[in-house]
């Protein structure tokens, strides 16, 4: 039987805030790690060889489930309707939609003229399969028609690493233009006049900083600088207002933002800044006649309220609530039209849709029969009209999209997701249950079972959950996990603390020094579910990615023995050296989520009492799947590759331990919509494997 890689130790000695701490396999951090991220076949040999061989390892240990994940990935694709297509969103003369051919991979982006529903009108605009044909990596990140129609800008990303490039494409004649532009971020904005574009750039630290603009047919090299930002800790996007009346340029981290405004048809105007930053402060801006309506949470508005104000008096002391704070109600989103305005809001966890007449003042709500479902408001182009489209879904009815007309209060279906296998969503129950966390805080959970399982404790089930950056996790379908819930498990989601699942304190509750109510919060949820008979002792798989990794990691160091399997997807598992290394990615716009222990001892110790691949000690495991991508700017390859060289050195139990990295990909996994499936299965087959399932 082949043997589990070893990784040589080679202590690193750090001292900070006069504490010492050891990095047995720091090295496992190219020092070249920048530029990996845009060739990753300069990786140095032995890091790679290490990684390659964690990958044989895996595939020898899981040979034996191989057919299994054959049938998984074939279940999986059999509910995908492979010539799938979006409903079509109106936009002037056309009606511009996406869909999927039979057998392809990669969506194939089109429009026809405005009504018109016959394929002999269809004009294929961008075909991702033609331009993925020989890479090992290919997502397209951004494709945006000018506003006359008659170009499209669009950007790719190549290796997984999240660095694109954009081109532009003469949809009259199909050719592509000279300009092409490198490093940027994937935002593309265009001008009323449809001859220059803004878009965002990343520097050598994969931040992006920049909004540049680009006149067309000019050198790239000598567009304009519009605005940089100065502050490493604030990430910079840039968009347009739904009016189409500004281009709009985002600075912010998870707690604080700043918009500036440029007119469109005015787009060599120096931007104009809205409000400055204040710290805690958020806000977002849209337009409609003479005003702008910012949706924030200034001066106490935890659950934030939306506000106006001129279009010429944008400082805060000219804003005017139009919708007020009321605590409990966590307004989200708000969209406007020419006549109304609607928000999408979160009251006890569950969300809804509220339309306002913008002439009458007149609100009403959309209403919903489910006992736990997600609701989605669909982006369009038009905005003088009284179609809203949104999304609806639950963890037993698949994704519909629906029509709204705001005038008339009538819905029309426009599409439900067909699962050509089949699906009957009577075969299932969905539940929502609250547990007590260790503070007393109610704990929503939402469960997916079939509903002839006998709820006697002997199922196994499978937690997921997040808890981070105020990231609410929605109880929605997916097609996936009835490969699970099919063969016998009962699928949780734990809506706990550092989410917004319950308001803005949920968030609050669940980050800087309060960050192990979200852990403690995701155990209780474990417990509760033990004692309602759903599951029993020791017969939980949790499932977490990124920083839901985060929490799956440290609840396997507090409670191993709830646990019978642990997948962490891509984990941020160490965070006390991310946290302390400020020149990664994400390192100084996330220390308002952790705290930073550069600055703070307080915010070191603390984040050194939690972070999964420091805690580590020498104590039985669960069984533990951990994935990575090579080009992961969001969580680097190391971080659990380190995690699982500690616990291979010092775990006392002969559970499974298995490393997984995608050399091909970054944080999101393969790009494929079928190679993506392919990564679930071999999650899925593992779990089989540790619960002797098939």
């Amino acid at each position: 039987m082949q043997l589990p890689p070893e990784a040589p130790k080679r202590p690193e000695a750090h001292s900070l805030h006069d504490r010492m701490r050891n990095d047995d396999y720091g090295w496992m951090k190219d020092p070249e790690w920048q530029k990996v991220m845009r060739s990753p076949e300069i990786l140095d040999p032995e890091i790679r060889a290490y990684l390659e061989a964690n990958n044989s390892y895996t595939e020898a240990v899981l040979a034996p489930q191989k057919d299994l994940m054959d049938r998984l990935f074939e279940e999986m694709k059999g509910r995908i309707k492979e010539d799938d297509s979006s409903v079509p969103a109106p936009d002037g003369p056309f009606d511009y939609y996406h869909r999927y051919e039979q057998g392809g991979q990669h969506p194939v982006f089109c429009r026809r003229a405005n009504g018109d529903g016959g394929e002999a009108g269809e004009q294929v605009i961008l075909n991702g399969n033609v331009l993925a044909e020989g890479t090992s990596f290919f997502r397209i990140a951004a494709c945006r028609h000018s506003p006359d129609h008659r170009l499209l800008a669009y950007a790719v990303d190549l290796s997984g690493s999240e660095y694109t490039t954009i081109r532009v494409k003469d949809l009259e004649s199909g050719e592509l233009l000279a300009d092409e532009i490198g490093s940027a971020q994937g935002d593309v904005a265009w001008s009323a006049d449809s001859s220059t574009f803004f878009y965002t750039i990343l520097d050598d630290n994969h931040r992006p900083c920049e909004v540049r603009r680009h006149r067309l047919g000019e050198d790239p090299e000598q567009d304009e600088l519009v605005y940089s930002e100065a502050d490493p800790g604030f990430f910079v996007g840039v968009g347009k207002t739904e009016s189409g009346r500004f281009v709009a340029i985002s600075s912010h981290d998870h707690t604080t933002s700043e918009i500036r405004v440029i007119p469109a048809d005015a787009p060599a105007d120096t931007p104009r800044l809205i409000a400055p930053r204040q710290v805690d402060v958020e806000y977002d801006v849209t337009d409609r006649g003479d005003r702008f309506y910012i949706l924030t949470n200034i001066k106490g508005a935890e659950d934030f309220k939306i506000a106006t104000c001129p279009l010429e008096e944008t400082d805060p002391a000219s804003w005017r609530d139009l919708v007020a704070h009321e605590p409990g109600r966590l307004i989200k989103y708000i969209r406007l039209f020419a006549s109304y305005m609607v928000r999408l809001e979160t009251v006890e966890g569950l969300p809804r849709i509220v339309i306002t007449d913008l002439t009458s003042a007149e609100e009403h709500a959309i209403a919903f029969d489910e006992e736990a479902y997600d609701l989605g408001m669909q982006p369009g182009f038009m905005f003088d009209t009284t179609v809203l489209r949104f999304s609806y879904s639950s963890m037993t009815t698949p994704p519909r999209v629906y029509d709204y007309d705001m005038a008339t209060r009538k819905r029309v279906l426009r599409k439900e997701q067909e699962i050509p296998s089949g699906h009957n969503p009577g075969d299932y129950m969905t539940a929502r249950i609250a547990v007590p966390s260790h503070d007393g805080a109610a704990v929503p959970v939402s469960l997916l079972y079939r509903k002839d399982l006998a709820l006697d404790g002997a199922a196994p089930l499978l937690l997921y959950g997040y808890g981070s950056y105020g990231h609410s996790m929605p109880a929605s379908f997916s097609a996936n996990r009835l490969s699970l819930v099919d063969r016998g498990f009962v699928y949780a989601i734990a809506h706990i603390r550092g989410g917004m699942d319950k308001g803005y304190h949920w968030y609050s509750d669940g980050k800087l020094l309060a960050k192990k109510n979200t852990f403690l919060d995701f155990v209780a949820a474990g417990e509760g579910l033990i004692e309602a008979g759903y599951t029993r002792k020791g017969g939980i798989a949790i499932h977490g990615g990124s920083a839901g990794g985060m929490l799956v990691g440290a609840v396997a160091n507090m409670r191993p023995d709830l646990l019978k399997a642990v997948v962490g997807e891509v984990p941020f598992v160490d965070v006390l050296n991310t946290m302390c290394d400020d020149s990664l990615p994400l390192t100084p716009p996330e220390w308002p989520e952790w705290g930073n222990p550069i600055a703070e001892a307080e915010a070191y110790d603390y984040i050194a009492s939690y972070s999964p691949y420091d805690n580590v000690t020498a104590q039985d495991y669960p069984h533990i799947l951990a994935t990575a991508g090579l080009t992961d700017p969001r969580v680097t390859y190391w971080e659990p590759a380190k995690w699982v060289a500690r616990l291979r050195e010092v775990k006392t139990d002969s559970n499974l331990l298995l490393l997984k990295t995608n050399m091909d990909a970054g944080h999101a996994g393969a790009s494929g919509r079928f190679d993506r499936l392919k990564e679930v299965a071999l999650v899925y087959g593992f779990l089989l494997r540790v619960f002797e399932l098939d």
